[in-house]
């Protein structure tokens, strides 16, 4: 057997005997509850930056939507497909959470692919759904700084959805935007008086 996936069974098997085991374990619990998460995170697919792992949560505690560059796309009400719409809409509507993160990180390859636009016709998908974001007079020359634009126009593509609008505006919903630099392992959030990011610690998780 491979030994990547070995790990990944003996992980389970860890997680079982946590998580699943027992009328008391969380899973029961949450079968029989329904899952009542708070925050709602949009992370990026990257294999490097798992939210639940990076913030050491429990099921249950995050509703969590990934996709190439934890991107927010505007709001179209329209006959096409938005997976990544459709989860928002659950987690605001439904679910009513109180926070949503959007997560960027450091090194994002669907960033980097987009600066490297000459390799747009070796993919199918990523970078017509990574060109959402845009570079205003191409002044962001690495994919780090893409993200951070990303993450304040992801910020403002949230606001063209008018439950997502009406529940900032009423603050029944809080919006943070935080990057993660991986060779770090260090979260850093955008401080708006600051308008610059700064590290993540217990006296400024909430935008000020």
């Amino acid at each position: 057997m491979e030994k990547i996936f070995k790990k990944i069974l003996q992980g389970y098997q860890t997680f079982r005997a946590k998580y699943a085991l027992g009328d008391q374990s969380v899973m029961h619990s949450l079968s029989h509850h329904g899952q009542q998460p708070q925050i709602m995170v949009v992370a990026c697919c990257d294999s490097r930056v798992d939210p639940a792992l990076i913030l050491q949560c429990d099921p249950g505690d995050l509703f969590i939507v990934r996709n190439v560059g934890n991107i927010v796309p505007p709001y179209e009400k329209d006959e096409a497909h938005h997976g990544t719409s459709a989860a928002l809409e659950f987690g605001v509507r439904f679910l009513k959470i109180k926070h949503l993160i959007l997560l960027g990180h450091s090194q994002c390859g669907g960033f980097q692919a987009l600066l490297n636009n000459h390799d747009a016709n070796h993919n199918d998908f990523i970078t017509n759904w990574v060109s959402i974001i845009k570079n205003p007079d191409s002044n962001v020359q690495n994919a780090d700084d893409y993200a951070k634009l990303a993450l304040d126009q992801s910020y403002q593509n949230c606001l063209t959805f008018p439950w997502v609008r009406d529940k900032v505006q009423q603050q029944e919903l809080t919006i943070h935007l935080w990057f993660f630099d991986i060779k770090m392992g260090q979260i850093f959030t955008h401080l708006n008086k600051q308008e610059a990011y700064q590290p993540l610690d217990s006296g400024n998780f909430l935008p000020s």
